[in-house]
């Protein structure tokens, strides 16, 4: 069956690791009627939680997906990973949702993750609300809870269920809209039933604030509010909906999924109140480069965004598309604007979990799946025809952490690489290449955790044996003063020789302004049919620095005088003579390395703080600044790339898995005294087995 795009929600259900949310994603399910029972995670057959890595680890590692209807509404909800090593599927999940859901532990309050997270949903200006979890658990405090997230988001949530008791005294959940109340039941679905006595006080304030909270949605609404002092249903209805579409409330829940209790509340505020796709925006380029919203609208025709690649052992290559405008039909043709290409569309599905569901057709707001799609890779837009729109790509982190791998056998080398190839395609923050500068084979990722699940799991689906170790790091030279050379290459081996002569001059470059070429030969002592030849030359002398091999950056040469032999001179004798005059010149020029410095933002808890600054001060850091929300530490430094080649370790082991960082690159830096000498040292040992091997 296909549903309109006023008949559709999607929600994406994210958090902090631990935090409940698969178990919220399958209860959810049960009590929507998708499935007949909601199993345990330790049961290892949970909907979302289906491949053997997630099912050995009990733990989510890809976005999963899976469907209910409620109200003749369908709900697409999806669950996805808690730990910040699987962060590139909750952004996708994201960019397909209009509504995300944080799961929020009843006792432990807002953690790292789920801090991250809402500043990625504030970069989107995406509507979200809050589910507490684990009511039933002891030492949970749902009060306490939404002042936590008061403190870190300077937000007021707004209660739409209000737990009635908690752990061991935890009865259900208040239904404030509806004015009901929904009893926990022992192994079996919530049960409706009148408000307590004890608690229509609460009730009614909590009602009080729904009001409030409508009314801010529509400014005819709040006239209405201050002239009455209250809303009809059908205005709080209205403003309820048209307030979170806009973002300007963030609507908060209560409930214990294990005992499937604050589910149908929350189920029927998703299918009368969440945003539908109609209220969304995407973002495009058009013809000129420039970002521009593109609506999500039923009545143009095709567009869409690949928004994931998975490769599944028995339908093969699966694409996740989630449909902008118009409508994608089976057994139709599509054009893939990012390939330039035409894309024949075969059979055409929407998923419960790993379990394919086939349609014929998905409108403006749904998602479903392509199957064996010949182009279609994450991140492509699709269209009805040639359409020079193109969706803005998923906005995802840099790679924290790298590593190098071979497989032990050479012959494996290359089956390798194709896997890590497909590994790349189907996690889009997962990147393999190989560095020619270093010579190495390099993956990076998210994590540790990360990296080493997709290379587990090639090594027991291949049987392909293998070794990482930490990745050399791409070290710069570049010089600290003047400096002159000149050189002759000569050469005569019978008929026409070898000739060329190169006078030149370097000199620094302020640091990023890597090269520049300066031609100040007068009265033709070098012909310009030659010149060409002195650029080459120069271009390989900067390949390789005097000290230790590396790429030579900012640095000036200038050509200032030279000489011909109107019959041996050649293009290659001048490439030649420049090489080995800018090698001189360098070696004369107070030649230095220079190493990546990169800008990191390291999240922690406050206990921690010391530990971490300690740390950093340890590896070379310059702390920039630091900030805290609610007992949450954000520290911004500067610290060298080789001292943070295995930061996610050291970081897990100094916050107890805690903790979670971003890096990227900034600049170059100086490196002087007995560190150079190491790093010379260390080059020179390469540069031997390379020649051994």
């Amino acid at each position: 069956m296909s549903y309109s795009t006023e008949n559709i929600k999607n929600v994406s259900i994210a958090g902090h690791g631990q935090t409940g949310k698969t178990s919220l994603f399958e209860h959810l399910l049960f009590a929507g009627g998708a499935i007949s029972r909601a199993e345990t995670i330790e049961s290892g057959k949970t909907v979302s939680d289906y491949s053997p890595e997630e099912i050995e680890r009990k733990i989510s590692i890809h976005a999963a997906s899976a469907h209910l209807e409620r109200k003749g509404k369908k709900i697409n909800f999806f669950d996805t990973p808690g730990s910040s090593d699987f962060t590139g599927d909750v952004i996708l999940s994201f960019r397909a949702s209009e509504f995300a859901l944080l799961a929020v532990d009843g006792r432990s309050g807002v953690q790292i993750e789920t801090i991250k997270l809402w500043r990625n949903l504030d970069g989107r200006n995406k509507p979200r609300g809050i589910f507490v979890t684990k009511m039933d658990e002891e030492r949970t405090d749902f009060g306490k809870a939404l002042a936590d997230v008061r403190e870190k988001f300077r937000i007021d949530a707004v209660p739409f269920t209000l737990p009635m008791g908690s752990g061991a005294d935890y009865r259900g959940v208040i239904d404030v809209l509806n004015g009901k109340a929904w009893f926990a039941q022992t192994d079996a679905p919530e049960k409706e039933g009148e408000i307590p006595p004890e608690y229509q006080a609460a009730a009614a304030q909590a009602l009080e604030r729904l009001i409030e909270a409508a009314a801010e949605g529509d400014d005819t609404l709040m006239e209405h509010y201050i002239d009455k002092g209250s809303l009809s249903p059908e205005e709080m209805h209205k403003g309820l909906i048209e307030a979170l579409s806009e973002n300007k409330i963030v609507p908060a829940f209560g409930g214990s999924a294990l005992r499937n209790s604050g589910l149908v509340p929350f189920l029927d505020f998703a299918a009368d109140i969440a945003p539908d796709p109609g209220t969304a925006r995407d973002s495009g380029k058009n013809t000129e480069g420039k970002e521009v919203d593109v609506p999500v609208d039923p009545g143009k025709p095709l567009s869409a965004l690949v928004i994931k690649t998975s490769y599944d052992q028995f339908s093969g290559k699966l694409s996740w598309v989630k449909i902008i405008s118009g409508k994608l039909s089976a057994d139709s043709e599509a054009f893939n604007v990012s390939e330039n290409k035409k894309e024949r569309i075969g059979k055409l599905y929407i998923c419960q979990g790993k379990k394919l569901e086939e349609v014929k057709e998905l409108f403006a707001g749904d998602m479903g799946i392509v199957a064996k799609s010949a182009t279609f890779r994450t991140n492509d837009t699709v269209t009805a025809g040639d359409n020079s729109l193109q969706f803005v790509p998923l906005r995802l982190p840099d790679p924290v952490h790298a590593v190098a791998v071979n497989a032990l056998a050479k012959k494996d080398d290359d089956k390798l690489g194709e896997f890590l190839v497909r590994a790349a395609e189907e996690d889009r923050t997962f990147r393999y290449s190989f560095n020619a500068e270093t010579k190495e084979a390099v993956i990076s990722g998210m994590g540790e955790l990360q990296i080493n699940i997709i290379l587990d799991k090639i090594k027991a689906n291949q049987k392909i044996e293998m070794e990482t170790h930490v990745p050399r790091v791409a070290y710069r030279e570049t010089i600290t003063k003047k400096a002159g050379a000149e050189y002759t290459h000569k050469k005569q081996t019978g008929g026409h020789g070898q000739y060329g002569k190169v006078v030149l001059e370097i000199a620094p470059l302020p640091r990023g302004e890597k090269y520049h070429f300066v031609n100040a030969i007068f009265g033709g002592a070098i012909p310009k049919n030659y010149i060409p030849g002195v650029e080459k030359g120069i271009a390989e002398g900067m390949a390789a620095g005097t000290m230790a091999g590396y790429p030579v950056v900012d640095v000036e040469v200038k050509i200032t005088d030279g000489k011909y032999h109107p019959v041996d001179s050649s293009e290659l004798s001048f490439k030649l003579a420049a090489r080995n005059a800018f090698r001189e010149a360098m070696r004369q020029s107070g030649p230095t390395l220079l190493e990546p410095v990169m800008n990191l933002t390291v999240f922690v808890e406050e206990k921690y703080l010391g530990d971490v600054m300690s740390d950093l001060s340890g590896k070379r850091g310059k702390i920039l600044g630091q900030d805290s929300v609610g007992g949450i530490a954000e520290i911004r430094a500067q610290v060298p790339q080789s001292e943070l080649l295995r930061y996610s370790i050291d970081l897990r082991s100094i916050t107890s898995g805690t903790g979670s960082f971003s890096v990227e690159f900034d600049h170059y830096a100086p490196v002087t005294g007995k560190l150079a000498d190491e790093i010379v040292k260390a080059a020179e040992a390469f540069k031997v087995q390379e020649t051994e091997e």
